[in-house]
């Protein structure tokens, strides 16, 4: 089939892009994240992208009257992205030195983010309908920003760009027409992308744990958020392979499976204070 063929001559370009243009944004902490990443073009733009869309939204959500509506909730979120930030330098020695900002939208949505740069956002339903603790908004927190320490953003949009540049190269080699090359990219997207996405937040579960436990925060929480997420969850989903995002019950067991690491991190901070 020529669309199988395109499909691979993209896995082999993808390669001698990745070879050739890997670099590392982070250590590995204690949890064991270090690796290479294919990253183009610069985090600065990237960045200043994020710092334009993040202002666009705290300006269409103060217009609506949904920002920061909620003192009390905004000063509790602050105060824990306050006590994660410092500990971010165990990762990356410049994120600590980053134009943080945290804000709150008060909405139903289940959402929080932390765009590149520094730039947090949680969604007040997260909060209110879940019931979080401290503890539990930490992992939450500390998960956003390992997303954004590790430069995921930057990295999937090399990945993209590195695809849509080899699907291209390969649907020429073949003489292939658009139908084909469509095909290949929907594969790619559905069986490649998509793992991406869900490795990284794999990832980004695992340094956000330790960031939560250098914090001071009970690392502990991650199962019971975990739960809670479980237990709001309606509807099916489409099977864990095929999902941008690993399922539940596999997230709980990472973290279970990484506490005798991170446990002893969360007792040092506390006898710290």
């Amino acid at each position: 089939m020529p669309a199988l063929r395109v499909i691979a001559t993209v896995s082999l370009c993808l390669s001698a892009l990745v070879l050739g243009g890997c670099e590392t944004t982070t250590s590995g902490g204690s949890v064991g994240t270090e690796r290479k990443q294919l990253l183009l073009g610069s985090s600065q733009e990237l960045d200043q992208m994020a710092a334009q869309a993040y202002a666009k939204l705290k300006a269409e959500s103060a217009a609506r009257g949904a920002l920061n509506k909620d003192g009390a909730m905004l000063q509790r979120v602050r105060a824990i992205a306050g006590r994660l930030e410092p500990q971010t330098r165990v990762f990356r020695p410049d994120a600590p030195g980053w134009n943080w900002e945290v804000n709150v939208i008060t909405s139903n949505e289940l959402n929080a983010f932390c765009m590149p740069g520094g730039k947090i956002m949680v969604y007040s339903g997260l909060i209110n309908q879940l019931h979080l603790t401290d503890d539990e908004i930490a992992i939450v927190l500390g998960h956003e920003i390992a997303h954004a320490l590790r430069e995921h953003s930057r990295e999937q949009m090399s990945q993209a760009m590195a695809a849509q540049t080899a699907i291209g190269i390969g649907a020429t080699l073949f003489g292939l027409g658009e139908g084909s090359a469509g095909v290949a990219n929907a594969g790619y997207e559905a069986l490649v992308a998509t793992r991406f996405s869900r490795d990284d937040e794999s990832e980004a579960d695992r340094i956000g744990l330790e960031l939560t436990a250098r914090a001071g925060y009970d690392p502990r929480a991650g199962v019971t958020l975990w739960q809670k997420m479980i237990k709001s969850s309606q509807g099916g989903r489409p099977p864990e392979f095929l999902s941008s995002h690993p399922a539940e019950a596999s997230r709980v067991q990472q973290i279970q499976a990484l506490l005798p690491t991170v446990m002893p991190l969360y007792d040092d901070a506390r006898r710290r204070g």
